[in-house]
């Protein structure tokens, strides 16, 4: 029987049984993942947490209502819940304060527990990140609006990659089988019913509010992004006090995958200097 390696182990979180992968020693380094149809930790951050973790502990949850973490039937999904799961879990894990590594819906997350609990929280890492309104993309309308299939995951992967090579048929059927497994899409269509508009404000946080955040910042994002527009993280830069901006061009929304090596040196260098260090 051969295990599934998107699920880690399992952690009680105000009673909810979450799926947690937690790796490696020292400093902790918190890693949301983003939004999609089938997400998982695992799936978002395969190549991310083995490097990390020769330096770091590298925890990388489920978030509720993806993956493996359990959630009740008829949840209402907004962001107080995720941000008191999210504060719940680092309880749980005796985690007093934390670096955060936010994908996309991730980096909304991260930046929400960052301003309700600033003290909880060292460094941030935003990737492609939905922290400012924008007008909502094609690109982002497909993923949210998704609806189970083989040709439509494979469409979806088109947008997310620049790097058509990383798009393959076999990639397409793991990714669908995974947003298909009993009760997923259920609670995927449950997320961002249209119009989804409404679920980009929801997730931001306004100017006045980001210009409060005062933790060391690296925001990252693709030039080729379809789903989260390059010039959102432009103003998020602009906008957090102490922050630095890395563009990688031929990159779509996959930072973490297309550049993956790049991109791990890069937090690193970044979540291990000293503070106060750029």
């Amino acid at each position: 029987m051969t295990s599934n390696p998107e699920i880690g182990r399992t952690v009680d979180v105000g009673g909810l049984a979450t799926n947690v992968h937690d790796v490696g020693s020292g400093s902790p380094v918190v890693m949301i993942h983003g939004s999609g149809p089938g997400v998982s930790a695992y799936a978002n951050w395969r190549l991310t947490m083995p490097a990390l973790a020769t330096r770091f502990r590298v925890v990388a949850p489920d978030v509720i209502g993806f993956g493996y973490t359990e959630y009740p039937q008829g949840l209402a999904f907004d962001i107080d819940m995720w941000v008191e799961h999210f504060l719940g879990l680092m309880d749980a894990l005796d985690i007093e304060k934390t670096d955060i590594v936010g994908n996309s819906f991730g980096g909304s997350l991260a930046l929400h527990v960052a301003r309700r609990r600033p003290e909880r929280v060292r460094r941030i890492v935003l990737m492609g990140a939905a922290a400012l309104s924008f007008p909502l993309t094609e690109g982002l309308d497909a993923v949210w609006g998704y609806e189970p299939g083989v040709p439509q995951m494979r469409r979806l992967l088109d947008i997310f990659a620049y790097n058509r090579a990383l798009v393959t048929d076999e990639l397409a059927e793991v990714r669908y089988r995974a947003s298909v497994r009993p009760g997923v899409q259920e609670a995927f269509s449950a997320l961002f019913p249209a119009p989804r508009q409404r679920w980009v404000d929801a997730l931001a946080l306004s100017p006045e509010e980001i210009a409060k955040i005062a933790h060391p910042a690296l925001v990252v994002h693709g030039r080729e992004d379809k789903v989260i527009p390059p010039e959102a993280s432009v103003r998020l830069f602009q906008t957090l006090p102490d922050a630095r901006l890395h563009m990688f061009g031929r990159c779509g929304h996959w930072t973490q995958i297309e550049h993956a090596a790049a991109f791990n040196r890069l937090i690193a260098d970044f979540l291990g200097g000293a503070d106060g260090e750029i």
